[in-house]
């Protein structure tokens, strides 16, 4: 969707290593930001509300090369993840979609924390390993 988990990757990618790295982020389905993703990471001090969404597709059309291309899709979720094929190391990050989450609206912020804080661990792993 690059609505949510690719955006969160994306920022703390940005905030934690980005004297290395510059992310950027993409899905499949571009739409709207998700509300709970801008709101969980409003609360780790990372604004992401005025980014925008974009397509996979967009992204392979500029022909911008990557050194490493990180998917965070639920592959056992049957959720499909997008093929990037050429000289980029390519890393497999699975993580719940925040969309798919259900409950009350604290309840959902609840669990969206927890993403939030999974995906921040493992961009931390990334950016010592990489």
């Amino acid at each position: 969707h690059n609505s949510a988990r690719s955006q969160m990757a994306e920022a703390w990618m940005n905030h934690l290593c980005g004297d290395r790295f510059d992310a950027e982020s993409a899905g499949l389905e571009p739409g709207a930001l998700n509300p709970l993703a801008v709101a969980v990471m409003k609360e780790a001090g990372i604004d992401i509300s005025g980014k925008t969404t974009r397509s996979v597709f967009d992204v392979l059309k500029a022909g911008t090369l990557f050194s490493h291309v990180i998917t965070v899709c639920d592959e056992s979720a049957a959720e499909a993840c997008p093929i990037f094929l050429g000289p980029a190391k390519h890393v497999h990050l699975g993580f719940t979609d925040p969309s798919r989450v259900e409950g009350t609206q604290e309840e959902k912020l609840a669990r969206v924390r927890v993403i939030r804080d999974s995906i921040r661990k493992a961009v931390e792993d990334f950016c010592r390993q990489a």
